[in-house]
Parts: C-alpha cells; sequence; structure tokens
C-alpha cells in the first residue's frame, strides 16, 4: 500500500492538489506544505462504521447542576451568569491584553471557594506563574498548576485531576506528536481544540481555551476554532487606555451581546460595575463637539461621550476619520448634515473620536454625531446636562432605536436633565418634573434646542 501525498497550507489550512509557492485561499507566500497519508488511514476510513441509532428527545435528561460562578460578576454576565460543565470556552484577545490574568483571578476566586481548579501552561515556567500569582493574590491548595505543552499528557492530566475548571494557556502552545506540524499552526491548533473538547465533553469540568488574535485579527487563524467551541469571547483593550472590555461573540449558553468592562491596575483586573460613570469621568466641562449619547450593549446601557472635531476650511476635499465609530455611517451623516442643514462640509477636515476607546457602531449615537459635529463647526458648547440619541435617515428623519427606556433611565440615573431623542421614543416614556425630553423628528428640529 503506497501513501498518498496531499498539500495543506499552514496559515489557513486549505488543502490543495499540489504545491503552490503562494496559497490561493489566503494570498500566503511559502506557506503550502506537504503532507502523507497513508493507505491504511485512507482504507480504514472508507470501511464499515458502527452503527447509530436516534433518540426521541423528550427521552433525554441533563444535568440540573448550577452554573459555576466565576466570584468575577463581569465575567459572569458575559458568560451568561457562570461557566457551563462540560463547556469550552474560548477567550480570544490580542498578546499581552490580559487574557491570563483574567483567568487567573477567575480560577482563584472559584478555588477560594472549595473548588478544584487546573490552569495549564505551554507557555510559561511555574516560576513565573507564582510570580504572577503572588501579585494577584491567588494562594489556594486547590489550585493546580503545570507547565507543558504536550498534548497527550495533558488530557490524560484533565481526565483523571478531578478539577471542575481547567484553563488551557494557549492553543498555539500546545503540539500533538500525531501532528506533523509544528505549535501553532493550523492543523495543530485544530487538532489540540478538538482533541481537548472530546475529553471536557466526557468528564464533568468546564474548560478556558486561550487564543491569540493573529497580526490579521483573527482568532487563531481564520476562524479555525470558533465554530467548533461552545462560546467565544474577546478580550479588547487599547494599550493607550487601562480599561479592558470582554465581549462575547458567539454563546450557546447565554447571550451574545453582553459585554464585561475591566480596569488593569498593579494588582490585576478591576471590574467596573458602572461603566458610564468610567467613561464619562474626564469629559470636559464647556467645550464645544462634546456630545453624549447612550449605547446599549446586552443588557447593559452605557453613556458614553463623541467627541467631534471640524477645521477647515482646507484645500481640495476634506478628509473623514473616525476612532470608535463606524466610518461609513460617518460619510452618510455628513452628506445628510450638507443636504439637509446646508452646511458646507465638504472643504472641511472633520474628526470624530469615542472617547475612551469604546466601540460606538449601534445606529442609535448617529444624532449624537450630528449633534457633535453641528456644535464643533459652529464653535458653540451644548448644555452640560443633555443626552442625545438616535438614528438619522438619509432623508433627515430621526427613527426611533430598540431599548429606548433603559438609555433614558440610565441617563436620568447619573443625572442628565435634557434628554434629545426621536419623538416615537420619548412620547412612550413617562418623565418626571426634573427631566425635560425633547423631541426630534428630523435634523432640521435639532439645531433650534440644541444650545438652550
Amino acid at each position: 500500500m503506497k501513501n498518498e501525498i496531499s498539500f495543506e497550507c499552514r496559515e489557513c489550512g486549505a488543502r490543495l492538489l499540489k504545491w503552490m509557492g503562494r496559497c490561493p485561499h489566503c494570498g500566503q507566500w511559502n506557506s503550502v506544505e506537504e503532507k502523507l497519508k497513508s493507505a491504511f488511514a485512507k482504507e480504514k476510513s472508507a470501511g464499515h462504521h458502527g452503527k447509530i441509532c436516534s433518540v426521541p428527545i423528550s427521552h433525554i435528561s441533563h444535568d440540573q447542576s448550577p452554573r459555576l460562578s466565576t466570584g468575577m460578576s463581569e465575567l459572569d454576565r458575559v458568560l451568561g451568569g457562570g461557566m457551563v460543565r462540560k463547556s469550552m470556552v474560548l477567550v480570544g484577545g490580542d498578546p499581552g491584553v490580559g487574557k491570563s490574568t483574567l483567568l487567573m483571578q477567575a480560577l482563584g476566586g472559584m478555588s477560594s471557594r472549595g473548588e478544584v481548579v487546573l490552569y495549564v501552561t505551554g507557555e510559561e515556567s511555574l516560576e513565573q506563574i507564582k510570580i504572577r500569582a503572588d501579585r494577584l493574590g491567588v494562594m489556594s491548595e486547590s489550585f493546580l498548576v503545570v507547565a507543558n505543552n504536550e498534548l497527550e499528557p495533558i488530557l490524560d492530566l484533565i481526565s483523571n485531576s478531578g478539577a471542575s475548571v481547567v484553563a488551557l494557556d494557549s492553543a498555539q502552545s500546545v503540539a500533538s506528536h500525531s501532528v506533523e506540524s509544528y505549535a501553532g499552526s493550523v492543523s495543530q491548533v485544530r487538532h489540540v481544540a478538538a482533541a481537548s473538547i472530546e475529553v471536557i465533553k466526557k468528564s464533568q469540568s468546564a474548560c478556558f481555551l486561550v487564543g491569540h488574535v493573529t497580526k490579521d485579527g483573527a482568532l487563531a487563524g481564520p476562524k479555525v476554532l470558533e465554530h467548533m467551541v461552545d462560546t467565544v469571547l474577546y478580550f479588547e483593550g487599547d494599550r493607550g487606555y487601562s480599561y479592558r472590555v470582554l465581549r462575547a461573540v458567539k454563546n450557546r449558553f447565554g447571550s451574545v451581546s453582553e459585554i464585561g468592562v475591566f480596569e488593569m491596575t498593579e494588582t490585576g483586573l478591576s471590574e467596573v460595575l458602572n461603566p458610564s460613570e468610567f467613561f464619562l469621568s474626564e469629559r470636559p466641562q464647556g467645550e464645544s463637539g462634546s456630545v453624549v449619547t447612550a449605547l446599549v450593549e446586552g443588557s447593559r446601557p452605557i453613556l458614553a461621550e463623541i467627541q467631534a472635531l471640524v477645521c477647515g476650511p482646507v484645500p481640495g476635499s476634506g478628509r473623514r476619520t473616525c476612532l470608535g465609530t463606524d466610518p461609513q455611517r460617518l460619510s452618510l451623516i455628513v452628506a445628510v448634515i450638507e443636504k439637509k442643514l446646508g452646511l458646507m462640509l465638504n472643504d472641511h477636515d472633520i474628526f470624530v473620536n469615542a472617547v475612551g476607546g469604546i466601540r460606538a457602531l449601534e445606529p442609535a449615537v448617529d444624532l449624537g454625531i450630528v449633534a457633535s459635529i453641528i456644535s464643533s463647526f459652529s464653535e458653540k458648547t451644548i448644555p452640560f446636562p443633555s443626552m442625545i440619541f438616535g438614528e438619522v435617515g438619509l432623508s433627515g428623519e430621526v427613527r426611533p432605536v430598540m431599548k429606548c427606556s433603559e438609555r433614558i433611565n440610565e441617563a436620568i440615573r447619573l443625572g442628565y436633565k435634557r434628554i434629545i431623542g426621536p419623538g416615537k421614543n420619548l412620547d412612550a416614556h413617562r418623565f418626571t418634573k426634573q427631566v425635560k425630553p425633547l423631541p426630534v423628528n428630523h435634523i432640521r428640529e435639532l439645531t433650534p434646542i440644541l444650545f438652550d
């Protein structure tokens, strides 16, 4: 029996019929490698398979045990209430953003309540883990640590440890001898994840699997692991800011739009239970171009500051630059302002920033962006106790948005007395006498009430 030769791209995992200098799928040069598939494996795969049978769904019983709380309310919120046994949670993010710190704190909190936890690292030594544990104040006999990067002994340890929660840090650092490729390659990462999931599903443990984000912004390769695991969490943060956001993009056991907010300190990650106050803590007073708007992330309303800077006139066409907002929506909003309000912005540079590094991408921030641009262009300051929200259409109409009551109640809780928003949203909400609703149905109605 002869071995069959195949070719596979180590970057994206694509399989090719022949060797190529450049992978036609991902465009990487010198990434195609030769693979050998034995005739015995081919013959075995083509043989008879075992019989399977179906089961009525009413006859299936499931584990009624409660979720495992991590002791961090922000992490539990994103997970949907805590860890589910036999589940695999993928935690992704840029190197150095704080993934290991987050998991060590979570496992440390669980071990302090008597749960046996296992932290497996393939990137650090035991001494390095101890240094981080001392800094975070993690000290428990039920917190087990192992430093190894060989998959097979790691899986045996997971099966026999009896740990409630396992953290495997990271998928790129662990390799299996059964796969002819280096650690971190697509084939190795895929095999490590598949083998780990198989072991976890047969045990009573839950597992955190760490995956680094590649230079292209993909998680452990181009979507290699996301479809395999139960939950995908992205840990995001700008190195220029102390805050970090944990965002769920896939969750079989909870909402996919929840976020948790943390602040990176010298002693680890501190939970931010009131993100609105955190993001607005350094907002300047009496400056033009600054607006407070309301976002909704999952079930949580968050007030954030939008700043705009309009400079000009400049030679030629002006630039449109934004940070934290959608650049395409900014272009649409500027075009609507020019057409419906008659402001000549074509020869002006326009810069829009969602302060603090937060991502303000939902349409509900449109009216806030309009107000900030008008404020900066006219050099007028919007009165302090004002919160503005609403979606803007191409004809200039202001459309209602979802979860209006949550946005308004959050603004009122923080002392905002002027609420500017879509007429249909404000008409459906009951206000106290201390709060002044200012409904807007078209952006032409915004300017007369904006600076009063």
